[in-house]
């Protein structure tokens, strides 16, 4: 499939800053948040940031993004109706809480079950994003129990990542978010290596014969229905070297797990400065490696229809 630019900046954004934001609203339901107006002022902000910059972004994909606005009608069959009406809902309890946290400086009663709220709202959007792909037959990569998992997974892990980074920066104690993020980013390496052994072994269940209704004989294609590029080849039928793959599988690992990880299990045992520079680097590592991650999610995923074309 064709990775767009707009997509994985949306797909990469809006996890983090979802992720982020249901970490949050968790430790605020828990009576976990420290009631720091100039915190809940970066984090909440942060979140929010992400989540809008990448929802925007999205629309830059569409043909006609004006007509965005009517993806909300359609949420009885259509699972990115669904995400567009579950983003929407969830910026209510999102800036009850935010607003809450900054005004009076709490984060207790009525403002505790908004940040809750929220981060249900978060967790639901990121749920409705992956079915989005999950939910997509033709695309056999796409459509299998690793893809919904791996969005909440990957979210929460890029989240937890920033919380920790960010409680570092505030002079607060960080070490048991420091414990969870580690955690999770062991639980995210583990389920995309998981994920890619999956997906090299899949046997697709289309052939040439069921693409084009032939069911007799071998069918093989002797030349193009096209004599040029078309739509669907454009956007289904993008095609990445092996080699190519194999080098940007290797940057995931590295970037996206190996370093974040390390860097956090110094910040939690180095001195105070030591350990906001190790989690910044685990910031800016990570990154780049879930973009990469993302591009490689799109890239190597590969559409029934293409078998028409004898690829």
């Amino acid at each position: 499939m064709h990775p767009a630019l707009s997509v994985i900046f949306f797909t990469t954004a809006t996890g983090a800053g979802y992720g982020l934001l249901t970490l949050l609203g968790l430790a605020a339901a828990s009576g976990l948040v420290v009631p720091d107006r100039w915190l809940g002022f970066v984090a909440l902000g942060l979140a929010l940031t992400l989540i809008t910059g990448g929802l925007l972004s999205s629309t830059l994909h569409l043909g006609h993004p004006e007509r965005a606005w009517r993806a909300l009608s359609q949420w009885r069959s259509s699972w990115l109706s669904r995400e567009a009406v579950a983003a929407v809902v969830t910026y209510v309890p999102a800036g009850i809480f935010g607003i809450g946290w900054l005004v009076t400086g709490r984060v207790d009663g009525v403002i505790a079950i908004a940040a809750f709220a929220a981060a249900v709202g978060a967790l639901v959007t990121v749920y409705t994003t992956g079915m989005i792909y999950a939910s997509l037959k033709p695309v056999a990569q796409w459509h299998s129990r690793f893809t919904v998992p791996g969005y909440l997974i990957f979210a929460i892990m890029t989240g937890a990542v920033l919380l920790h980074a960010l409680l570092l920066l505030f002079g607060n104690d960080a070490r048991g978010a420091g414990t969870f993020a580690a955690l999770a980013i062991a639980a995210g390496w583990l389920w995309k290596t998981a994920t890619w052994r999956h997906n090299d072994q899949l046997t697709l269940s289309s052939s040439a014969n069921s693409a084009t209704g032939l069911k007799d004989g071998a069918v093989r294609s002797i030349e193009w229905p096209h004599t040029e590029e078309n739509f669907v080849l454009k956007e289904m039928g993008y095609r990445i070297a092996r080699k190519h793959a194999a080098k940007l599988r290797r940057l995931v690992h590295l970037l996206a797990f190996a370093v974040p990880l390390a860097a956090i299990a110094v910040a939690l045992v180095a001195p105070h400065w030591l350990a906001v520079l190790a989690a910044c680097l685990a910031v800016v590592a990570q990154a780049p490696g879930m973009v990469a991650e993302r591009w490689l999610f799109f890239a190597e995923a590969k559409h029934a229809v293409t078998l028409y074309y004898g690829r």
